[in-house]
């Protein structure tokens, strides 16, 4: 039996440490969610789930949940439509289209306390502080690059004879789009919803600067929770945020496949 190559053994074992590296401090949270101990972090040898019970019976903790879930929901559908369709243009505009969409990313490379302290400003001259409307905007911004990123690669792989086919048959350019482009690019668009929705979901520093007492998100009540009191609770809820991400991840990563192997 042949040996593997000593790089290709190294770049694994790289490849595994790094993972581990990257990883372990997040799963930490899951064994500390289950722990007896009303302290974080410290281990009293018993397991328990009453900070899940606690999480599902608490009111700030439901109402923080509820509106995680509708800012979550609206972002990820206005995010979902607006970036399919800046996709479609710029996938028109041959290199202009790629530099422009180069520069859709800047909500992304902007540090988010500059982008909370503008939509701030904007949202109070348009009273749309501590409303969930105002999130849900704030929230499209945040995740609108990342949905014109991933239909943009969608739109880079499919073939324009497609297109010209439905034009030579009579169909004006939105019936084209629905009827012939978001059939074959569906797997790249929910993909992009996806990630909208993870973005939102998971989104603190921005919502801090547009939330109030009402409107508070599950990671905004998470970051008040730890300056006042500390408990395993937070360790209950971060376990579920993690596990509501990484489905939605390996969803993606599944539908990105089957868009390569169509």
């Amino acid at each position: 039996m042949k040996k593997p190559p000593v790089r290709w053994v190294a770049l694994t074992a790289a490849t595994v440490l790094t993972a581990c590296f990257l990883l372990l401090p997040t799963l930490v949270v899951v064994p500390m969610s289950f722990n007896g101990s009303s302290t974080l972090g410290v281990f009293d040898g018993t397991w328990t789930t009453r900070w899940y019970d606690e999480l599902l019976t608490s009111p700030a903790w439901r109402t923080a949940a509820l509106n995680s879930l509708q800012v979550a929901l609206g972002s990820t559908v206005l995010s979902t439509v607006l970036g399919t369709l800046a996709a479609w243009g710029l996938s028109k505009l041959g290199v202009y289209g790629r530099a422009i969409q180069g520069g859709s990313i800047a909500p992304v490379v902007v540090p988010p306390v500059i982008l909370g302290v503008g939509l701030y400003s904007v949202f109070l001259t348009w009273q749309l502080n501590g409303t969930v409307l105002g999130l849900i905007l704030a929230h499209t911004v945040l995740a609108l690059p990342f949905v014109v990123i991933a239909v943009g690669a969608s739109f880079a792989q499919l073939d324009p004879v497609y297109e010209r086919a439905a034009a030579s048959l009579g169909a004006k350019p939105f019936q084209t789009l629905r009827r012939v482009v978001l059939p074959l690019l569906l797997p790249g668009v929910v993909a992009g919803a996806l990630f909208a929705f993870v973005t939102s979901w998971d989104e603190v520093v921005v919502s801090i600067f547009l939330t109030d007492a009402q409107t508070r998100t599950l990671p905004v009540e998470m970051w008040i929770q730890v300056r006042t009191q500390v408990t395993p609770t937070l360790a209950a809820l971060g376990t579920c945020l993690l596990l509501v991400s990484s489905l939605a991840l390996i969803a993606m990563q599944v539908l990105r496949r089957s868009e390569r192997d169509a």
